[in-house]
């Protein structure tokens, strides 16, 4: 059974269910074992879902009876510990906070996956609150799970926040994930553990359910080790939901089938921009993988653009305008999510508020304070309301910036498919004196901008994996899938950690 499972693609696993006697059953079941034996290592599963076994022998019984529902029948998938589901697991974005209180409902991006027949395995640990705590947090970190460790090289980073989607994807401790992100916490775990990550435009994937940053920048994704597997993926997430008005925008932009886009000549002709300024220069050995991987495109056939910078991409403004922005709508956005969660328990505080939780942490420093602090939430909670003209006006520069005079204004002047850049540099090693030693990143411009990114495996840099990101306009997933497919088949970049 390892063998039948290590690497194989959720087409491979539907594939040896249909022919190869195969069950859901025995693949949640080795899924399980796997991730008892390494993840002691890894840290990257909070818990397994108790349930997940009897879903997987309803589901084998079910293929039997009437046959496959979709692509992901009978498919283990991890979900980041943001998204809530209502059933026996915990949903505590990694706090002990929220240990219990249960959501009332799963999230629609749960249900949906329920719906397309995949078998929610566990949580899968984080940054805690999705790295939105501390001016000086360790990626990876959480008070549930612990210290996530990167696979290829234990005592380095993951990168956060959707740390252990990224880990145990890598690892094969599961055939995907979901993970979200606000500005880099899909693109950056993902290409640090090895792993493609899908961060769809904001409103293209429901949020709702979700425990939040920022609802202009939120937005849940793919995390799986192979394009076509995040294709498959994406296509069962989206469709409008009225828990999530953003959700409108995407009305005609959406399908149900992003595996249609999956060419593997498809960079034939694609116009692609190198976006070097601020994005190359900050580690020597992440630009030369890049460099290769850029040759690499003009040999499959793509028109390279280079440079093709971002016009904004040094405006310290929008970093500025971002972080106002951020502090705003968590302050909003959590006291509406609180406001949903039920309480097990009548003897535990319940907690409706960003002070509410400060004060949790603060009466167990040694369980949620003793690494670094929560001068963001402290931050936060001195904001206004949604209607403070601090906050339009950020909101309002934030999206110019990054939008029609960033992105959108250099993709119109050189007429490209999409900007390419480093997706990041290296895991660094974990140090909990000075925080994360993070150097360099691309994803500002499409979170502020709410854009969408995929990167992908390029290479490695001393045994440690580096990504390429495909950036683009709003809703190009379709191109951006068949771009970063096609880099992905030329290259055959990823190899599978050794543990």
């Amino acid at each position: 059974m390892k063998n039948l499972i290590h690497e194989a693609t959720i087409a491979d696993l539907q594939a040896q269910m249909e022919n190869d006697g195969l069950t859901s059953t025995a693949l949640t079941s080795e899924y399980i074992d796997r991730i008892e034996t390494i993840d002691t290592l890894l840290h990257s599963v909070l818990e397994v879902n108790p349930d997940a076994l009897e879903i997987a022998m309803a589901l084998d019984d079910e293929r039997r009876r009437s046959g496959p529902r979709g692509p992901l029948h009978g498919i283990p998938i991890l979900l980041k510990d943001n998204i809530d589901t209502g059933d026996r697991m915990q949903t505590t974005a990694g706090s002990l906070a929220l240990v219990g209180s249960r959501p009332a409902q799963d999230a629609t991006v749960a249900e949906r996956l329920r719906a397309a027949g995949a078998v929610i395995l566990g949580k899968a640990n984080l940054s805690e609150w999705a790295n939105f705590r501390s001016t000086h947090s360790i990626s990876g970190w959480s008070g549930r799970g612990g210290q996530c460790q990167n696979p290829y090289r234990i005592g380095h980073n993951p990168c956060g926040s959707s740390s252990g989607s990224a880990v145990a994807v890598s690892t094969n401790l599961v055939a995907a994930s979901l993970g979200t992100e606000t500005d880099g916490s899909i693109v950056c775990p993902s290409a640090t553990c090895g792993v493609v990550g899908i961060k769809p435009t904001v409103g293209l994937v429901s949020r709702a359910g979700v425990i939040p940053i920022a609802h202009s920048q939120d937005t849940v994704g793919p995390m799986t080790r192979t394009v076509a597997d995040g294709a498959a993926l994406l296509g069962a997430l989206t469709g409008l939901d009225q828990r999530d008005k953003a959700t409108t925008a995407s009305a005609e932009h959406f399908t149900t089938d992003y595996t249609q886009f999956l060419d593997p000549e498809g960079l034939v002709g694609a116009r692609i921009g190198v976006a070097r300024e601020r994005y190359f220069g900050y580690h020597t050995e992440t630009d030369a993988v890049i460099e290769q991987a850029i040759a690499a495109m003009q040999q499959a056939g793509a028109v390279i653009v280079d440079p093709a910078n971002i016009p904004t991409a040094t405006d310290d403004r929008m970093r500025e305008s971002e972080l106002t922005v951020l502090l705003y709508e968590l302050k909003a956005d959590m006291a509406s999510y609180l406001a949903t969660r039920l309480l097990d328990r009548a003897d535990l505080p319940q907690s409706r508020t960003l002070a509410d939780l400060m004060a949790f942490n603060r009466a167990y420093p040694d369980l949620e304070l003793e690494l670094f602090g929560q001068e963001l939430f402290e931050m936060a909670w001195q904001k206004g309301d949604l209607n403070d003209p601090a906050y339009l006006d950020a909101l309002a520069l934030g999206k110019r910036l990054a939008g029609p005079e960033g992105i959108d204004a250099v993709m119109d002047a050189y007429r490209l498919d999409a900007l390419i850049a480093p997706t990041g540099a290296p895991a660094w090693a974990n140090d909990p004196k000075l925080g994360d030693r993070y150097v360099g990143g691309s994803s500002r411009p499409a979170a502020v901008a709410g854009y969408p990114l995929v990167t992908v495996p390029a290479g490695f840099v001393n045994g440690l994996p580096v990504g390429i990101t495909f950036m683009g306009r709003a809703w190009s997933e379709p191109t951006l899938i068949r771009l970063a497919y096609a880099f992905e088949q030329h290259t055959l970049a990823r190899r599978p950690p050794k543990l």
